[in-house]
């Protein structure tokens, strides 16, 4: 049976194209994705992502457990501060990304992929192993609301947060429009923006209160396929195309999110720092056509007549109107920067450019 989030009347009233996703009904676009995307990054738009998993991990080991199961150093993790990691398994594939908010002494919340939240939830049991720990997935009582886009720290002044020198990547409880809540300075666009997690009950009401307060802001509501144009460009992963259970942190270019100096031991380690010390047999790239065409997900990237790997993610975009792509490919010299490549499109190979990642400039960079 496919779930659908609290808000999803309000998509449909909002005459939204409905899609199935991850195991939810959720809206892929309302008006158009182009016109969608232009809105995040010249003004603000409003997402709901509340088919995100919300794990809260608390117990008197609840640092020490966490520490276990990800890369990132969490004892390191300040109150209030938030980390992005992965959660590996024992050969240093993925089972997921997360972000993991420090709320309190022993007490944390781990926002998962909608799509991975029972394997999530599973490889936690499993490590858990009788250490003090509660794990609690509460997604079933919260919404998610995404407020993307240079203006969005102008709208959520206005509707009453009274802390908007909030850093990137910091989580602090607050109340919006007389609504309890927390809210993180965190996104998925590449734009500056905020996260609101807020009870079920509360969420339709503020959904139209964000709607009806940033119209002189100009927002939109943005729906899925804007949502995967805005990552793309910011060359963020899509667990289940760029990231997968058989490709590590460092191969997917990730190796600034994993402390080379954590003594700690946790799941995938010995293969994950090998692959620092050593290198890797694969890695992640970006390309730019230099053509029409479109470079998809499974298509193969040849370089002098040889297959070296295929797109994970692709599609054009709007902000550059170029066509744009991710690829895991084999990691050779030659395979560089400037370097040209071909993508296999309908039985024809298309000459691609490998570019520096991201393709646009992010504007929200961690601090």
């Amino acid at each position: 049976m496919v779930k659908e989030t609290y808000l999803h009347d309000k998509h449909v009233a909002l005459g939204a194209k409905m899609v199935d996703f991850a195991g939810w009904h959720m809206p892929v676009q309302y008006s158009s994705i182009i016109e969608e995307h232009k809105t995040v990054r010249k003004d603000v738009g409003l997402f709901d992502v509340s088919h995100m998993g919300e794990v809260f991990v608390s117990g008197k080991e609840a640092t020490l457990f966490l520490n276990k199961i990800v890369p990132q150093n969490i004892k390191k993790l300040d109150y209030e501060k938030a980390v992005y990691c992965q959660l590996p398994n024992k050969k240093g594939g993925l089972i997921d990304d997360l972000i993991i908010y420090k709320l309190g002494i022993e007490s944390y919340l781990v926002i998962c992929n909608a799509s991975r939240l029972d394997e999530d939830l599973n490889w936690m049991v499993r490590n858990k192993k009788g250490m003090d720990v509660k794990i609690d997935n509460l997604s079933h009582n919260y919404s998610l609301l995404a407020i993307q886009g240079p203006k969005a720290i102008d709208l959520v002044r206005k509707m009453g947060y009274n802390i908007p020198e909030q850093k990137s990547f910091t989580i602090k409880p607050a109340i919006i429009e007389g609504i309890k809540l927390l809210i993180s300075r965190t996104g998925y666009t590449g734009e500056d923006g905020f996260e609101l997690l807020v009870e079920n009950e509360y969420s339709e009401f503020l959904w139209d209160k964000i709607l009806e307060e940033g119209q002189e802001f100009g927002i939109k509501p943005i729906g899925l396929g804007a949502r995967d144009t805005l990552r793309l460009e910011a060359a963020l992963h899509l667990y289940g195309n760029d990231l997968d259970e058989n490709t590590t942190p460092i191969e997917a270019g990730l190796s600034w999110s994993v402390p080379k100096d954590k003594q700690d031991d946790y799941n995938g380690k010995e293969v994950i720092m090998n692959q620092i010390q050593n290198g890797v047999e694969k890695r992640l790239i970006g390309l730019v056509m230099l053509d029409k065409n479109i470079a998809r997900h499974g298509y193969e990237v040849y370089y002098n007549g040889e297959k070296i790997g295929q797109i994970t993610s692709g599609g054009i975009s709007p902000s550059t109107g170029k066509n744009i792509a991710l690829a895991y490919v084999k990691n050779l010299k030659e395979i560089c920067t400037g370097t040209i490549v071909q993508v296999m499109i309908r039985e024809k190979l298309h000459d691609a450019e490998i570019v520096k990642r991201p393709f646009v400039e992010k504007k929200n960079k961690i601090k």
